[in-house]
């Protein structure tokens, strides 16, 4: 873990809901899939995988939404209760649940502070979007124990075993 990370801040279009990252992200998405292109508009979504209690909600009312996933186990979707941007979800990612945020990297105030690690899903990715090849790209998930840092396998060994108990 980087030991002189700076807390980043960021939050919804009409800046009633603010929120701050204590700790870098366990791994951030670039996310290709048909629905993330559909909720979002856009060719992507840039999500950074974070333990739920590493974001603090400083301001604002949150609201949230279930909408169906392809998996049957569904999305939660964090919107600002005024504007109704989406500044995280939690899906049913290993089991996971509420206690890890996919936080939308596009609300920080900087996210260009924030780029992807791994590009997924790219087997629906849109044909003129260009992933560089210096970067990881998958056609569809990837294995966990494989891709990402020790360091963020850490922390989410210390979430699972601060869960079951």
């Amino acid at each position: 873990m980087n030991h002189d990370f700076e807390p980043l801040t960021g939050g919804c279009t009409c800046g009633l809901l603010r929120y701050s990252v204590k700790a870098e992200p366990l791994i951030v998405h670039a996310c290709h899939c048909r629905r993330c292109q559909n909720q979002t508009g856009g060719p992507h979504v840039i999500n950074a995988l974070l333990e739920a209690g590493l974001i603090e909600q400083t301001s604002g009312e949150a609201e949230s939404i279930q909408v169906p996933t392809p998996s049957g186990s569904g999305q939660t979707i964090v919107r600002c209760r005024n504007c109704r941007v989406s500044v995280w979800s939690h899906y049913d990612f290993g089991g996971f649940g509420e206690h890890i945020c996919f936080l939308r990297v596009g609300t920080l105030d900087h996210p260009d502070l924030v780029p992807p690690d791994v590009h997924i899903y790219t087997s629906t990715k849109m044909p003129w979007y260009l992933i560089h090849p210096s970067q990881l790209a998958v056609e569809e998930f990837y294995d966990v124990k494989t891709t990402w840092q020790p360091e963020s396998l850490e922390r989410l060994g210390a979430l699972k075993a601060a869960i079951s108990n």
